[in-house]
């Protein structure tokens, strides 16, 4: 497993890298339409959807949204990421009801709906911070990076208050706030490098300090769709490391809300 774990990551960190900064306008908007495609993909099975060409005309609805957003600018525009602020709001709500509320959302149109507003946004969100310059992308990746390494390290050291055991019996509130430490650390070293000044670097750290708080709800809520589907997994896309949900889940959240920051929206 760690063998393959390897291998995959070792064709795959340069292509994602490649493909984040080294392309820019429509080029970045296809290649990222093309995760979220293979995320939709597995999405429709989070949803209950067996038939494969069911899925497959369910993937081609949401790359033709993908195109019109983009054709019509609306894919660069403010409107989508609210729909993800609306949608993680409601995401929260059943995470942390879960499995008391289910009945709320086990149908497979709910699931799908999820979808649209986990995987619409956070595509708006990539191109909207890579139109702002590759510097906020970088620090956005690195932060939800940072979270997820500091949670592991720390919730294995010191991890002993369940943070949502219904859904993910291993993640811990020490774990948290292990992350939360590392991305605050990065949060004033990027404050330092960009110039920032005090008003500037304490805005980025409380910026920092929610959207670090919003993709731990990011990887809670694949969790509880995995859960309740009965998998490990979303898929065996990528060999070793599960599916492109499984990497992504996190960004899901944390992107479409740094980039409605970045916008200067909120």
């Amino acid at each position: 497993m760690l063998r393959q774990r390897i291998i995959t990551a070792a064709w795959l960190a340069p292509l994602m890298l490649a493909g984040l900064f080294g392309l820019t306008g429509v080029l970045f908007a296809a290649f990222t339409g093309a995760i979220v495609m293979l995320a939709a993909w597995e999405w429709t099975n989070l949803a209950g959807v067996a038939d494969t060409r069911q899925r497959l005309v369910l993937v081609a609805g949401l790359a033709l949204l993908m195109l019109l957003l983009w054709v019509f600018g609306a894919a660069l525009a403010a409107w989508p990421l609210w729909l993800a602020v609306v949608g993680w709001l409601v995401n929260l709500y059943w995470v942390t009801r879960y499995p008391a509320q289910r009945e709320q959302w086990q149908s497979t149109a709910t699931r799908l709906a999820m979808g649209l507003w986990v995987l619409l946004p956070a595509w708006v969100g990539l191109n909207v911070l890579r139109d702002t310059g590759g510097v906020w992308l970088l620090y956005v990746l690195l932060l939800v990076w940072g979270a997820d390494i500091g949670a592991y390290f720390s919730g294995r050291a010191w991890g002993r208050r369940k943070l949502a055991p219904a859904v993910s019996p291993g993640k811990s509130w020490e774990g948290v706030a292990g992350g939360a430490v590392v991305t605050l650390l990065l949060a004033l070293l990027f404050a330092v490098w960009q110039g920032l000044g005090v008003a500037g670097g304490l805005g980025l750290v409380i910026v920092t300090a929610v959207v670090t708080l919003v993709s731990v709800l990011g990887d809670l809520f694949e969790s509880m769709l995995k859960r309740f589907r009965g998998i490990k997994d979303s898929s065996n896309l990528l060999p070793g490391h599960g599916g492109v949900l499984d990497r992504i889940d996190s960004l899901t959240a944390a992107v479409p809300l740094f980039a409605l920051f970045s916008l200067g929206v909120l």
